[in-house]
């Protein structure tokens, strides 16, 4: 570690680690609730639609946590100075942290403004944008001062900022009110949910990515970051246009069906590559991975990135397709495989990659962290396997036969009951990630601290 105000990325890392659990440990009570009879009592104190919003409200803070930790330990290697004040840092921290917990306690007494993965109440949302503004403040004059632009910390900045205007696009922030047109609220609502997770996202995971391969291979700065430009221009051609394919059944105009159906799933693409070049300099020079349990993550990260949000994302997203699996199970394959591997894998790579180096470890035992990644890898294409299949007899018995929807529930039962097994395997998985994270140093092996 280079810089003394890296260390301001632990705690945002310690208590993404924790949200994530917590996260996971929600999701195992939702997907209980579609084959096993819950006492009323409990279903009273916790309804679905509120601990969904707590299950999906939750997903969005830990991913933010860990984005913006590792962009407070990225920042000061690229700008080659510390960060301009790490006491609005903090403070962000706290801000976002305390709104996090507000949120969800509001949630169970009916503190929402009910829109999916934007249920916050408007207050709360005031105190995001201000964390935000710190955030961008932050981060922009420490580059600012530093001088020494690359094009990791620019593309960086660039989704960092993107994410932060995306949010206003809500329309409750700024006073504007889309609610008398319905298709013109959720229009504008998607401008903030695929715009983030397609766009915005896509910025900082090839920011991020490309400042883990280059520091954990060696490799010239120019072969991560060549693919960062196509990145970027994927996401100013794929990534906006693509927004369509949620279009197909609001009242949207019909070119939407061509534009969304082409344009959904290039931006994994440059993920991808940026790894196969990245290995095939490694191979060529025979470099030498000190931390080969980070290289597994970000390997799996960019092949599941393509799998989840590429492959899967582009069959589902086929207007011709869509028309049957729109809002069935199906969706929730896609989610829960995108999300882990484009965004989940992503933190936790940058964990084992930057945690060492905070804690001065060049070198540790990796039997745990890689059982936990075999663990969670695995259960998770067993849920999105499981779920998949669900979703299918789904839009089948509803959307082709006509069948009534309690009818098709009991046929996808056994599949989501499947889910929930799969699931209790991942948080295990979970677990023991946890638990290596916050013990990592027992696990040190003797060599000499990292200074970079």
């Amino acid at each position: 570690m280079a810089y003394r105000s890296q260390r301001i990325a632990y705690p945002y890392f310690a208590i993404a680690v924790l949200l994530f659990g917590a996260q996971v440990l929600i999701g195992l009570y939702l997907v209980s609730n579609y084959f096993l009879t819950i006492p009323q009592a409990v279903v009273d104190a916790f309804p679905f639609a509120t601990v969904r919003a707590m299950h999906t409200n939750l997903l969005v803070l830990w991913m933010l946590l860990g984005f913006m930790g590792g962009a407070y330990y990225i920042t000061p290697e690229e700008a080659k100075r510390e960060i301009f004040s790490p006491f609005l840092a903090y403070l962000q921290l706290f801000l976002l942290v305390g709104t996090g917990v507000a949120a969800l306690i509001g949630f169970t007494l009916g503190w929402t403004e009910g829109k999916p993965l934007l249920e916050i109440p408007r207050a709360l949302d005031f105190v995001v944008v201000i964390a935000a503004l710190l955030f961008l403040y932050n981060i922009g004059m420490t580059v600012i001062l530093g001088r020494n632009w690359t094009v990791i910390q620019g593309t960086l900045l660039g989704g960092l900022v993107f994410l932060a205007l995306l949010y206003l696009a809500d329309g409750r922030i700024l006073g504007l009110s889309y609610d008398r047109n319905l298709s013109l609220d959720w229009y504008y609502w998607w401008w903030v949910i695929h715009l983030w997770v397609e766009g915005a996202w896509e910025l900082v995971t090839g920011a991020i990515l490309a400042f883990v391969l280059l520091k954990l291979t060696g490799v010239p700065r120019e072969t991560v970051e060549k693919w960062l430009y196509v990145e970027i221009a994927l996401f100013m051609f794929t990534g906006i246009a693509g927004t369509g394919h949620h279009y197909y059944w609001m009242g949207a105009p019909k070119y939407w069906f061509w534009v969304g159906g082409i344009f959904s799933a290039l931006e994994p693409v440059p993920i991808i590559f940026m790894v196969v070049d990245t290995l095939r300099v490694v191979k060529e020079r025979q470099l030498q991975i000190v931390n080969p349990l980070v290289w597994t993550y970000a390997v799996a990260c960019a092949i599941l990135h393509l799998v989840g949000a590429g492959v899967w994302g582009i069959v589902h997203t086929l207007p011709q397709i869509n028309r049957y699996t729109h809002g069935s199970q199906v969706t929730a394959s896609h989610g829960h495989l995108a999300f882990f591997g484009a965004y989940a894998l992503l933190n936790l790579t940058v964990f084992y990659f930057m945690m060492p180096r905070i804690k001065g470890i060049t070198r540790f035992r990796e039997g745990l962290g890689r059982t936990a990644f075999w663990i969670m890898c695995l259960a998770m294409l067993g849920i999105g396997l499981s779920f998949g299949v669900a979703g299918v007899l789904q839009s089948y018995l509803e959307r082709a036969l006509g069948l009534g929807f309690m009818t098709a529930q009991v046929a996808m039962r056994p599949w989501l009951a499947g889910v929930f097994g799969f699931g209790v395997i991942f948080f295990v998985g979970v677990v023991l990630f946890i638990y290596d994270f916050f013990t990592l140093s027992k696990r040190a092996l003797p060599d000499q601290p990292v200074t970079a």
